[in-house]
């Protein structure tokens, strides 16, 4: 571009991102897919395929109870990674409370129907009384490339 500066960087596809979150109250703290990792892993795995998502990678780890008898439930984070993005969970059985965080990447494809599903899927799977959710959209403006 002969290296005068006169030329304008040249525009970047936008990211094009959809950011779903939702906080739900009132889950059912004996529900084990509040305090039991592997029924989370396998709640979450299935809501991910049955969306129509790619998951690539995943984490879920369970925290020590509150009390040192161990007698509080104890809440965990899990990760999936997706080809698509993430999805990430937060289970607090103590105050019957759940975070959920989904985001998609719609670069090649439009997928945000399939990040509806999944947090729709996972929020039955909670079976809340109630429920904030939230949607952003990210990344819509073109990006000027880094010179």
């Amino acid at each position: 571009m002969g290296g005068d500066g006169a030329n304008p960087a040249p525009i970047i596809t936008p990211m094009r991102g959809l950011h779903l979150t939702a906080d739900l109250r009132g889950c059912a703290a004996a529900r084990p897919v509040m305090t039991t990792p592997a029924v989370l892993r396998s709640t979450c795995l299935a809501a991910v395929a049955a969306a129509g998502l790619s998951a690539v990678g995943e984490l879920f780890h369970r925290f020590a109870p509150e009390t040192p008898q161990g007698e509080a439930p104890a809440g965990i984070t899990g990760v999936v990674l997706l080809a698509e993005s993430h999805l990430a969970v937060h289970t607090w059985p103590e105050i019957e409370a759940v975070t959920l965080d989904v985001y998609v990447c719609n670069l090649g494809a439009d997928n945000s129907t399939r990040a509806e599903a999944l947090l729709s899927a996972l929020i039955a799977a909670f079976a809340p009384t109630s429920v904030e959710r939230h949607a952003i959209e990210r990344g819509n403006e073109p990006l000027a490339a880094a010179r």
